[in-house]
């Protein structure tokens, strides 16, 4: 980092004066805490989480040094659970990204089930040159699961994944959050959630082999 970038000393301190603030604040909410799921604890732990986290890359930026604490991260983590100890209903809240990754393997695949399904001779043609087409073809045709597991016959690339597993008090009225599907997703009514991502498997690789563990080198 250039000097130009690099924080100030005053900035530094500040940041410091910022956690010795959240320690409080968080130790009082701990003290008045109501039961388990108090709110104040838990805003109080993410406020001092951020002033920590802040502290720390200053102190990095600055001084090159750093802190003995390690930071919990946001990645993955989940709110207080809040929803119902005994929920009536359940949502399944999927997502997983692909990438095109062979255009002309996808538009073959969607012309070849276009034809299979007698459509007319303009939409078995579009869907072999329009990408946009030969998706409305693939996902139309397929469940979700079954292009999750043949995802390669259709030139497509894995990317992330997730899966929340969300509570409820009764199911929904038919039709009722159709118009907006996701723009109801409660993290305090997760029950429990699963991410596929490749960051795992990389993280997995950056971490030191203990020499006298089980199948290590020697």
């Amino acid at each position: 980092m250039s000097d130009a970038a690099q924080p100030t000393a005053a900035e530094v301190r500040a940041a410091a004066e910022a956690v010795k603030t959240a320690l409080d604040r968080h130790l009082a909410a701990v003290e008045r805490r109501t039961g388990d799921d108090d709110t104040a604890v838990y805003e109080a732990f993410n406020a001092l989480a951020a002033a920590a986290e802040t502290y720390d890359e200053l102190l990095y930026d600055r001084y090159d040094e750093v802190t003995p604490f390690e930071i919990p991260g946001a990645d993955g983590s989940l709110p207080p659970y809040a929803g119902p100890d005994e929920p009536h209903a359940l949502s399944l809240l999927i997502r997983r990204d692909y990438a095109v990754a062979e255009p002309q393997r996808l538009l073959a695949q969607a012309r070849r089930v276009a034809e299979l399904d007698d459509a007319d001779t303009r939409a078995v043609a579009k869907a072999g040159v329009s990408p946009l087409a030969a998706l409305g073809v693939l996902f139309g045709e397929y469940e979700p699961d079954e292009i999750a597991s043949r995802h390669k016959e259709f030139g497509l690339e894995e990317g992330d994944s997730t899966l929340w597993v969300t509570a409820a008090e009764e199911l929904p009225e038919p039709g009722e959050w159709l118009a907006a599907p996701f723009d109801h997703a409660d993290p305090e009514r997760i029950v429990c959630r699963f991410d596929v991502s490749s960051v795992f498997d990389e993280e997995d690789e950056d971490e030191p082999v203990d020499a006298g563990a089980p199948g290590a080198d020697a």
